[in-house]
């Protein structure tokens, strides 16, 4: 059994894949080709952004986006302790300082009820991030943002495809990034990624930004990055787009089917009613993690755990003085949470056969 099934993905879409990549191999261009703009226009008008910026991942993304806001040394970033490392780094990267602040238990998002009292005069952005593929309480921040005259950046790695109130991730904050690594909703097959924007300065800056800060070839008016997206991975892409809402729909019926067989058993995930998921994850709590992960590993039934320690307690961040209890949701969450296996290529008889092997190893059923 496949975590994440790109082998049936591949078998599903081979033919349009393998014209999509040949195009490139056709006519060389495999830096900025044809492909990337194309990619470009598409997921602009897709989330409503004015802009699409396609990049070489989702953590040069978040780096891009700070870039273009002028974030540095001295300044600090609120965002969640609770999400993938890259968050965190790009921040401490750039020599600004990650503030955290806790998540909602139910949700796992950021809790907007503790951003204000988070916010200091070196506050430049709120960074929430859309965990799992359900998008944070976006309007509560962006207001909280505009009284406090502080940018927003959606860490939308895992959310592309998501609604917010009918509005799609990525286009809901000052700059949206999102991530295409294979594993994703829609991921490409390598590292790539895209910043999404309304504002035509942050756009400008980030399009010279990820091409070593230039706006014509070797007339440089910053410092970038070589942030560049490869033509290949943008067609890819390109071929995935044509199924990307049959299979969001397909994550949506098997999130609704783990939902229905794990019902009393485990803490299942929520939604919100004023918003949609993606189901880059299908995570539930447990109170007996190791002892489910290797149950089902006998079985031949892979999962994983995203993420098992709080990123205040990682070493590297040992300077910024906060110690275990400092985030009790986002502590607790870390050592229980464990993500089943979920694409949109997961047969009924396949989930049948985890949620057995799930209720018989919990030491005792819960709900959320």
């Amino acid at each position: 059994m496949e975590f994440i099934d790109l082998k049936a993905q591949y078998r599903k879409l081979k033919p349009s894949i393998d014209t999509r990549m040949q195009a490139v191999l056709n006519h060389g261009q495999y830096i900025l080709g044809p492909e990337g703009r194309e990619l470009e226009e598409r997921l602009a008008a897709r989330t409503g952004a004015r802009h699409c910026i396609a990049c070489s991942s989702g953590t040069d993304a978040l780096l891009l986006a700070m870039m273009a806001l002028g974030i540095g040394h001295g300044d600090e970033v609120i965002t969640a302790p609770f999400t993938f490392f890259a968050t965190a780094e790009m921040i401490t990267l750039l020599g600004a300082k990650p503030v955290f602040v806790d998540i909602e238990p139910q949700t796992w998002n950021i809790d907007v009820s503790k951003i204000e009292a988070a916010i200091t005069p070196r506050t430049r952005a709120i960074m929430p991030v859309s965990l799992y593929g359900q998008c944070a309480d976006m309007d509560e921040i962006n207001a909280i943002a505009e009284r406090r005259h502080i940018a927003v950046i959606e860490d939308a790695a895992q959310s592309l495809g998501a609604l917010y109130k009918g509005r799609p991730s990525g286009n809901l904050s000052t700059i949206g990034c999102t991530s295409f690594f294979p594993s994703k909703p829609l991921g490409c097959y390598g590292d790539g990624g895209a910043c999404f924007t309304s504002d035509d300065a942050l756009a400008d800056a980030m399009r010279e930004l990820r091409n070593h800060g230039q706006n014509r070839r070797y007339h440089h008016t910053r410092i970038g990055i070589n942030g560049r997206m490869d033509t290949i991975q943008a067609a890819v892409l390109l071929a995935k787009l044509e199924v990307f809402d049959v299979e969001l729909l397909a994550r949506n019926e098997a999130a609704g089917r783990y939902a229905a067989l794990l019902r009393g058993v485990v803490a299942t995930p929520q939604v919100k009613a004023d918003r949609s998921c993606v189901w880059a994850q299908y995570t539930i709590e447990v109170d007996n993690r190791d002892a489910i992960e290797q149950a089902l590993a006998e079985q031949g039934i892979p999962t994983a755990v995203h993420y098992p320690e709080a990123l205040h307690l990682q070493p590297v961040f040992a300077g910024l003085g906060l110690s275990r209890g400092s985030f009790p949701a986002a502590e607790s969450a870390a050592k229980r949470v464990i993500s089943l296996p979920m694409h949109p290529y997961l047969t009924p008889p396949a989930m049948q056969e985890i949620a057995r092997a799930v209720k018989a190893s919990v030491s005792q059923p819960v709900s959320k």
